[in-house]
């Protein structure tokens, strides 16, 4: 294959790993989708500014779109669950013993809208930031870099974002009691719960109940209620081989 066939073929597959569209690429890159179907189609005679474009676009090098042998996929592993799960915690002590970047996907989304979470559902409600958040987690995919993911507790509810946070990763869901969640989260100082919403431990319950079976359909559930962050950590280090 010369080397226009196989830089398309990679384009290509890469696009398709990230679940994104020709266009979408092209408004990520700034590479028309024109000259975008070409290069696919091993047609264009690319340009040096093109071809860092697109591999900024992906998060690579270069020199990785020009190799001929094919990227070497990432393995992420992706913790679920709602507040109080531990993802934070437990991600980062996990993260350690792998040897591997821990990233925590609320943080990413907070960078690229310049604000709180707070003052962007304030301002722009939950749909804005339903965006934010598939935007910032196919950025994430596009670093192409093993790392233990945290993410936000209503990832689940999003159907595509959650089939491409699956495409791509190792989903485990950090199982708890609510009592474990609320306890958790009034642990780490957080008292407003309590104080301002009087049926919160009930819409939690509603709340854990309803997002059960989404959380359920994870590659792995692992119990943390009553347990060590070293005895959680010990199983899940065993998740997959990451480098």
């Amino acid at each position: 294959m010369d080397v226009l066939h196989a830089l398309g073929s990679k384009v290509s597959e890469a696009r398709a790993g990230l679940g994104w569209t020709l266009r979408e690429l092209a408004e990520r890159s700034g590479v028309s989708v024109r000259f975008l179907v070409q290069l696919e189609a091993g047609r264009a005679n690319i340009s040096v500014k093109r071809l860092a474009d697109l591999a900024a676009a992906f998060g690579v090098t270069p020199s990785d779109l020009l190799r001929q042998e094919p990227m070497v996929p990432p393995h992420i592993v992706a913790l679920l669950g709602l507040r109080g799960a531990g993802k934070t915690t437990i991600g980062k002590q996990l993260a350690r013993r792998l040897h591997v970047r821990f990233v925590e996907l609320d943080r990413r989304i907070e960078k690229a809208a310049d604000m709180s979470l707070g003052e962007l559902f304030s301002l722009y409600g939950e749909e804005h930031y339903r965006r934010l958040e598939r935007e910032s987690l196919s950025r994430v995919l596009a670093e192409n870099r093993s790392i233990v993911l945290a993410t936000g507790g209503g990832i689940v509810a999003s159907p595509d974002t959650y089939a491409l946070l699956q495409k791509h990763a190792t989903t485990v869901w950090l199982r708890a009691t609510p009592e474990d969640h609320w306890n958790r989260v009034v642990r780490q100082g957080d008292r407003r719960p309590m104080a301002d919403h009087p049926q919160a431990m009930a819409d939690l319950r509603s709340l854990l109940t309803a997002r059960e079976p989404l959380y359920a359909r994870a590659d792995r559930t692992v119990d943390t209620s009553g347990r060590t962050i070293d005895e959680i950590v010990d199983e899940l280090s065993g998740t997959a081989p990451l480098s």
